[in-house]
């Protein structure tokens, strides 16, 4: 399972056995993503931490001839409820004008799509040959239920909450109170919706099938790294890859 063939999306005799994060057999369930065993979730924290430090999602829903497909904000709908987002409902909105927005329905299908830090893995670490490149990624697919939400003061708490939770989590500590009139005035322009997860599944393909050493090799060279690299090298670590020889 090494190299860009290593994950290919098709089912295959030769992977590893398939689950998701509940236990339940992948191969068994149509639609559900592929995911190797060794990079499966560990716990519902690992996939709520991706939810939360990337929060622009990717909203998929049956159209008519092919899906639609919107990116967009998505935040917890309140504080309660733990680290396991089955059976927890998420805050989601975007523009009216978008042809996504009247496609949505009460009770309709949906799925988001959250992709956490991602890299290009060259064989020089592997220091060895013939060797063949990849891509380590982690993703996160939610699974459930969409209710779009009415127009004015509700749609504008969608989109209050969301902007405090990502000024917490990624600003610079701007107060929106003296703006709320303003989010008001445009709010109308604004479509936004709950979505109730029913499950979670995601994939942390972190070169786990390497040795500690070629993994601490990655997470060296990581470090050097702006952006992904470098955060793809943290999420190493915090699954205990690599050896506790590392700088």
């Amino acid at each position: 399972m090494n190299g860009l063939l290593a994950y290919t999306g098709t089912a295959s005799p030769d992977l590893p056995e398939l689950r998701s994060i509940s236990g339940h057999h992948s191969r068994s369930q149509g639609g559900i993503m592929l995911v190797p065993k060794m990079y499966e979730a560990s716990s519902p924290e690992q996939i709520r931490a991706v939810v939360s430090g990337y929060p622009l999602a990717l909203l998929l829903t049956n159209g008519t001839q092919v899906p639609f497909a919107t990116n967009l904000p998505v935040v917890t709908a309140d504080d309660a409820g733990g680290d396991d987002l089955v059976g927890r409902t998420l805050f989601g909105h975007m523009n009216r004008t978008n042809k996504h927005w009247p496609a949505l329905a009460d009770g309709m299908s949906g799925k988001l799509v959250f992709n956490g830090p991602g890299a290009y893995i060259s064989p020089v670490a592997y220091e060895t040959s013939p060797a063949a490149p990849t891509w380590d990624f982690v993703t996160v697919h939610l699974y459930g239920r969409i209710r779009p939400l009415p127009a004015g003061e509700d749609t504008l708490a969608v989109v209050r909450r969301t902007a405090a939770l990502l000024e917490g989590e990624f600003g610079r500590g701007w107060d929106q109170s003296d703006s709320v009139d303003y989010f008001r005035s445009i709010v109308a322009g604004v479509g936004a919706f709950e979505f109730h997860v029913d499950k979670a599944e995601a994939m942390f393909k972190l070169s786990q099938e390497k040795s500690p050493e070629i993994q601490q090799r990655l997470i060296d060279g990581f470090a050097d790294r702006a952006g992904s690299h470098r955060a793809l090298g943290c999420t190493m670590r915090d699954f205990g890859l690599g050896t506790t020889e590392g700088p």
